[in-house]
């Protein structure tokens, strides 16, 4: 096997050890209770080892959590985070393991969900100028407030107990919506446990996009790789799907804030201890822990709402320009969250708190936690790539459960930071660049577009390549970007 040194946790040496094509681990030394599992490509990985991005470091970190079960995970798109790595896995034994707000992300329930609309590249080419001016037009992007939907704080409260839920008795939700979300679209949250300033934040908030590398874009199915699953999910060669990639915004964001704070009061010792203070964690038996756990779940049931208004404004634009438009949502999932999920560990089946952060669920076939209509083909997955490239729609993986805790890469993982991209990208060169490719892009800032180039993102070939081999989903499409908004 071949070894890879590194300089890793604290000041250690440690010896990532390919144990298997694609597959590293480095052993526990240390505080680490468990290895830590690497899943790349030789140069994906080399990627990991750079002195700036520390990766391989912080994954160690996550290993010394208590109650971790089994390995600490990176995916193929990992890169360097607050605490944990983006695109990480943690999995902690429900009853004696801790929480971590660092292991879920300051963006609660960030994540991605795709919408078909009935129309192939036929019936909307010549108008994907049109198409995106209107998008932009009619759903609010950017930093501060913005709302495709008039809330008080008496429904933003419905919103953060019941998610969708709420939305569809309110008339902006389809029942068909709630069956194709992950959790339906709700968990177990309690608006009382958020702070007053992230309910504030977000009556002016539902159903806007935000910004950094959140984005709504219209693409085309270019590739069908398994026709089966394809059918299953309702899409086709040629046509046209929307995806959806935000979050929770500002009241995620305070929420997550005010929890890490919270924790560093509650268990200074802990604080100082740590390598990083974003990885304080609380044990889940203790009453601050439940407290963040329910901010977190009623944070999460607004990003699923507000991707459900957002997909209203879709559905909206779509028939105002295509009158044989039919939007109907294949798939909603989150990769910044933490959920209770029964996993085998060994020859025991155990009861986990799995910790997702830019890692989304990619359950296989045959999973109870799989919608009915999805059964036979397993949970879809999706990764977007950069908005120069393609994005690619899975299958959850028959190999993700003992590899991954039933995980897969939530994107392409960033290759660059926002500051070296802005550094290095002008925005009018890059705009202009993408529209001779027939890509069409509208955002509010150019310095948002030099942040997002293309160029600051991993290969997502290379990352869903190794997704493909290892099992963790399966390739089912490939789509290309024509219209992407962002903030």
């Amino acid at each position: 096997m071949r070894v890879v040194v590194i300089c890793g946790h604290g000041d250690n040496h440690v010896e990532p050890v390919e144990i298997e094509p694609n597959v590293y681990e480095i052993a526990p030394t240390g505080e680490m209770r468990v290895p830590a599992r690497v899943y790349g490509s030789e140069s994906l990985v080399e990627a990991m080892r750079t002195a700036d991005d520390q990766t391989l470091a912080q994954i160690q970190d996550v290993a010394t959590l208590p109650g971790i079960q089994q390995f600490a995970v990176v995916l193929p798109d990992g890169h360097r985070g607050y605490g944990f790595p983006v695109g990480s896995v943690a999995a902690v034994d429900a009853d004696d393991g801790v929480i971590s707000p660092g292991g879920v992300g300051f963006d609660i329930n960030c994540g991605v969900r795709l919408l078909r609309t009935g129309l192939t590249f036929q019936d909307v080419a010549g108008r994907e100028s049109m198409l995106a001016d209107r998008l932009f037009q009619t759903i609010p992007t950017g930093l501060g407030p913005g709302s495709s939907l008039d809330t008080d704080i008496s429904d933003v409260r419905g919103v953060l107990e019941t998610g969708v839920e709420w939305l569809l008795n309110e008339g902006h939700a389809r029942k068909a919506d709630l069956e194709h979300c992950e959790e339906n679209g709700r968990l177990p949250g309690d608006p009382n446990a958020v702070p007053t300033e992230a309910l504030k934040r977000g009556v002016d908030q539902v159903g806007s996009l935000g910004s950094g590398n959140h984005f709504l874009e219209v693409q085309r199915v270019s590739e069908v790789y398994d026709s089966a699953a394809a059918a299953a999910f309702g899409i086709d060669l040629d046509e046209i799907v929307v995806m959806i990639h935000a979050g929770s915004r500002g009241l995620g964001h305070q929420t997550c804030s005010h929890y890490i704070d919270e924790f560093e009061r509650a268990y200074p010792d802990l604080a100082e201890s740590l390598p990083n203070e974003q990885l304080v964690y609380a044990p889940l038996s203790d009453r601050l822990a439940g407290e963040y756990r329910s901010a977190m779940n009623a944070a999460a049931n607004f990003a699923w709402a507000n991707r459900q208004v957002m997909t209203q404004a879709v559905r909206e634009v779509f028939s105002d320009l295509f009158e044989e438009a039919d939007v109907q949502l294949v798939y909603d999932v989150g990769h910044n969250i933490a959920t209770e999920e029964h996993h085998a560990v060994g020859d025991d089946e155990q009861t986990l708190l799995v910790h997702r952060k830019g890692a989304t669920r990619a359950l296989p076939a045959g999973h109870p936690d799989v919608p009915d209509a999805y059964a036979d083909i397993g949970q879809p997955v999706f990764v977007p790539g950069d908005m120069g490239s393609r994005s690619y729609v899975l299958a959850g993986g028959s190999r993700s459960l003992e590899r991954s805790f039933g995980s897969a890469p939530h994107g392409a993982g960033r290759a660059k930071s926002r500051t070296q991209a802005s550094r290095e990208y002008a925005a009018g060169e890059l705009q202009q660049a993408l529209r001779a490719r027939g890509i069409f892009v509208r955002a509010q800032s150019g310095e948002t577009l030099t942040e997002e180039s293309p160029g600051a993102y991993k290969n997502v070939d290379e990352v869903v390549h190794v997704c493909h081999e290892l099992g963790l989903g399966t390739k089912v499409a490939q789509t290309t970007p024509l219209a992407n908004i962002k903030g």
